[in-house]
């Protein structure tokens, strides 16, 4: 059991257990103890009263019936005695036939023993010297109406333990759930940091959880600190080389390489790679712009910007439009989202005739993106080999094919899928459906 409430109710329970049942049944002992520390001396003074009822008459030494408790002539009443002197012996009448096996040493017998019609008899031995004589005395009680009332008592200790038990577990569980409301406050927070609604957790925590708060939004500042430098790093790199790659293009139209074209084409092929490589990501850099990484895609700020950014780049009479819910947040990454769609409508741009429409709408799933175009298409035979990385179905258009690999990257890391699909426009339609919640960045391959 992995439940921390779990654990301590168990915790709780054992231990209430282990000492209610300690405490009850020592309590039982220590009164059975004293109780028997009573009855001990009541049995010591029924036999100095017996004692007193053995009397001299005209045959010798009897027992003066007047002075016995009437207990005594009730058969099998719970109270017995045994007189023993030289050459003589009397026994209650309420033993009737019954020979109980009597103590052999003076005193409380250690040990029950057993009397008449299944009777547990506690029992007291005690020995006097009358008139020279050796008078042995032995006298019992039945002890089976009380070893039942602790019975009972045991039955409704234990009862009661259950009860209290009971109702300790359930205000343990409150008070647990009062204790722990913190760490169910700080998951929401969390989630809420997944789904773009904060970029940090609430500060105001308790004592135990305020340094584990303080490392989780230090952790987060550090991370977006990461993603910003690297980000501007790529876009750096991107310009830094630009002049290189034209000097490099330059020098290939010198004379001495004409001795050597096979040198030339190789060369030309992997200039155009490293070209279209930093092409690309200059393009990537301009669609992100320049704002710290977020946490959540707004689409009424981010897609009226991407767009207008794409116009300016096919600026050829494609007619480009947007739909999607009022005060529509994605719960994904801004920078990751931009390059997903900016892929995407890139593509659709290059291919599109007159128009490119992009909808988003919200699933009980999550988010179901759709990206039409109203130009060529591709067969449906095809599409497959579209979806596979660095695929390229015409060579004629500008690109290197990494755009739909990478697009594929963060979609498998969203958990999403998508498909292509005939467009209602005509053309292409790229179907992408996104679950409500992800647990990680997106990994993507460079």
């Amino acid at each position: 059991m992995k439940s921390i409430q779990g654990r301590l109710g168990l915790g709780l329970i054992a231990v209430l257990v282990l000492v209610s049942l300690v405490l009850l049944q020592a309590s039982l002992w220590l009164f059975e103890s004293a109780l028997r520390r009573t009855l001990a001396d009541n049995l010591r003074e029924e036999t100095e009263g017996l004692l007193v009822a053995i009397v001299r008459g005209p045959d010798g030494v009897q027992l003066d019936p007047d002075r016995l408790s009437p207990r005594y002539q009730r058969p099998f009443s719970g109270h017995y005695f045994r007189i023993d002197l030289p050459g003589r012996t009397w026994r209650s009448r309420s033993l009737w036939d019954a020979s109980p096996q009597w103590p052999s040493s003076p005193g409380l017998a250690d040990e029950l023993i057993d009397g008449p019609q299944g009777q547990h008899l506690l029992a007291y031995r005690a020995e006097y010297q009358r008139g020279g004589q050796r008078v042995l005395i032995q006298v019992a009680q039945d002890y089976s109406p009380i070893l039942q009332s602790f019975d009972r008592v045991r039955l409704t200790g234990l009862v009661l333990v259950g009860v209290s038990i009971l109702l300790l577990v359930l205000l343990q569980r409150y008070v647990v759930r009062l204790a722990l409301r913190p760490l169910e406050q700080a998951r929401q927070q969390i989630a809420q940091l997944q789904e773009g609604h904060r970029r940090q957790l609430d500060t105001d925590a308790p004592t135990e959880l305020q340094p584990l708060v303080d490392e989780i939004n230090h952790l987060l500042g550090e991370t977006e600190e990461t993603l910003k430098r690297s980000r501007h790093a790529l876009g750096n790199l991107g310009h830094a080389l630009k002049t290189p790659l034209a000097v490099l293009n330059s020098l290939m139209l010198r004379d001495e390489l004409t001795e050597h074209p096979s040198l030339r084409t190789a060369l030309r092929e992997q200039l155009a790679q490293m070209e279209q490589r930093v092409a690309r990501e200059l393009g990537r850099a301009r669609l992100a712009g320049e704002a710290l990484p977020g946490t959540f895609f707004d689409c009424e700020t981010e897609l009226p910007a991407l767009f207008d950014t794409l116009a300016m780049i096919h600026a050829r009479g494609v007619s480009l439009d947007w739909q999607a819910p009022a005060a529509c947040r994605l719960p994904w990454d801004r920078e990751d989202m931009l390059e997903l769609l900016g892929n995407l409508l890139d593509n659709a741009c290059k291919w599109a005739k007159t128009r490119v429409r992009l909808t988003i709408d919200r699933t009980d799933e999550g988010y179901r993106l759709c990206i039409d175009d109203d130009g060529p298409g591709i067969a449906p035979s095809r599409r497959d080999e579209v979806l596979a990385r660095g695929t390229r179905l015409d060579e004629r258009r500008d690109g290197h094919g990494l755009g739909l690999g990478i697009v594929r990257d963060i979609i498998a890391a969203w958990q999403g899928d998508w498909a292509l699909q005939d467009s209602p426009l005509g053309g292409l339609r790229v179907d992408i459906h996104l679950p409500q919640r992800v647990a990680r960045t997106p990994e993507r391959t460079r």
